[in-house]
């Protein structure tokens, strides 16, 4: 897979009124794949919302490189301007930056804001709301503040997918959401897979990790722990107890049953995957 994002050797630190008391990032290196779901995981102040915030240029490192399709993002000759075109970031709870009169218009504000041409705008909002099932003939004259706070959330995730981006960044998107909310998210993140996007996820929730991520990054106190495989993590017991994660339900469940399993189902972090095993044994 071509490398789509990469942070190289990165150390920040935050400076003037917000100062942090040390580095907050330390001698970080990563990677991000075209056409993967990469969730970043670790404990509160591991460094995750500061990571995510030099995918896009919002915050600048005082050491390393942050290269998109291997190019410097802070080089003279590049444009971060072009670059938030390539790479949406959803910030947690999004809907509480709606502002606008109607949701169509809420919508419009980044792809009008970034200057596409008002000929294809309209298309890209009803592509947008649709793709968060939200009926644009039926919610875009709304005003966003009469819309349920789940419609809210989709609204404003709507508005980020209106650029078109390669690439989109989550954080913690599915806080506060019920168990609806999370099936549909998931839903989301899939079918944005299938359009070929990169999705980068910061969250908590182990059970969306194990269904929809390709891989994790776990941090811990500015550090990056692991990266790989979600399997590899959650079904390491040791890794987990050092990261202060917790396994997904099902592996909780698997563990908690105290017989002995096959070795593959020993390895299996959803339900899904359990099924699909049971219907291949019953062939």
């Amino acid at each position: 897979m071509k490398i789509l994002l990469e942070l190289c050797n990165i150390r920040f630190q935050y400076r003037g009124m917000t100062m942090s008391k040390g580095d907050v990032l330390k001698d970080v290196s990563c990677k991000i794949f075209e056409n993967e779901c990469v969730a970043l995981l670790g404990s509160s102040g591991s460094g995750k919302t500061t990571l995510i915030q030099l995918f896009t240029g919002l915050l600048k490192p005082q050491q390393g490189h942050v290269l998109f399709q291997n190019r410097d993002i802070w080089s003279k000759d590049f444009s971060l301007s072009d670059l938030r075109k390539k790479i949406g970031l959803v910030f947690q709870f999004p809907e509480s930056q709606l502002f606008e009169e109607t949701v169509f218009r809420d919508v419009a504000f980044g792809p009008k804001n970034l200057g596409f041409p008002p000929e294809n705008i309209e298309k890209r909002i009803r592509k947008a709301l649709s793709d968060v099932e939200l009926d644009p003939d039926l919610f875009g004259p709304r005003s966003p503040f009469k819309l349920s706070e789940g419609e809210k959330r989709r609204a404003a995730i709507a508005g980020v997918l209106a650029m078109e981006p390669d690439m989109i960044v989550f954080d913690e998107p599915t806080a506060g959401l019920d168990p609806k909310g999370v099936a549909r998210f998931t839903k989301l993140v899939r079918r944005l897979l299938k359009t070929q996007k990169t999705v980068v996820v910061v969250t908590h929730n182990m059970d969306f990790v194990a269904q929809v991520a390709n891989r994790v990054i776990v941090l811990k106190q500015g550090k990056i722990e692991f990266t790989g495989k979600q399997r590899e993590l959650f079904t390491d017991a040791i890794l987990l107890q050092h990261t202060g994660l917790e396994p997904p339900a099902f592996v909780t469940a698997l563990h908690n049953l105290g017989v002995s399993l096959p070795e593959p189902v020993r390895k299996m972090t959803t339900f899904q995957e359990l099924k699909d095993y049971i219907k291949t044994k019953k062939v």
